[in-house]
């Protein structure tokens, strides 16, 4: 069986500064997903550090709550600084590989 997720992020913007200014996702409403939602960096941050699993990925058309499914979307602490990130070693900015641009 696969595993449950949280949120689906499908499209993402950048600020200048290399740091995900939003985020077009999708988030788990009980057994079905919620329409698209903006999240900001600082609330997608506190959804993951909540414990909630974001990944990335696409919903399919006309197949209600199905996505093809990517990378997990993971926090990690480097100098004091939070990185959100899909990749395993990450540089100093926020990168969801594969993630489109908005």
């Amino acid at each position: 069986m696969a595993k449950k997720f949280d949120g689906v992020i499908e499209a993402v913007r950048y600020t200048r500064n290399g740091q995900i200014g939003l985020v077009r996702a999708y988030e788990r409403r009980g057994f079905t997903f919620s329409d698209r939602v903006l999240l900001d960096r600082k609330a997608l941050l506190e959804r993951i550090k909540d414990g909630k699993e974001f990944i990335t990925g696409q919903r399919k058309e006309y197949w209600a709550s199905t996505f093809d499914t990517g990378k997990i979307v993971r926090v990690v602490t480097r100098n004091g600084k939070d990185i959100l990130t899909t990749f395993e070693n990450p540089t100093g900015k926020d990168k969801l590989e594969g993630t489109p641009a908005f």
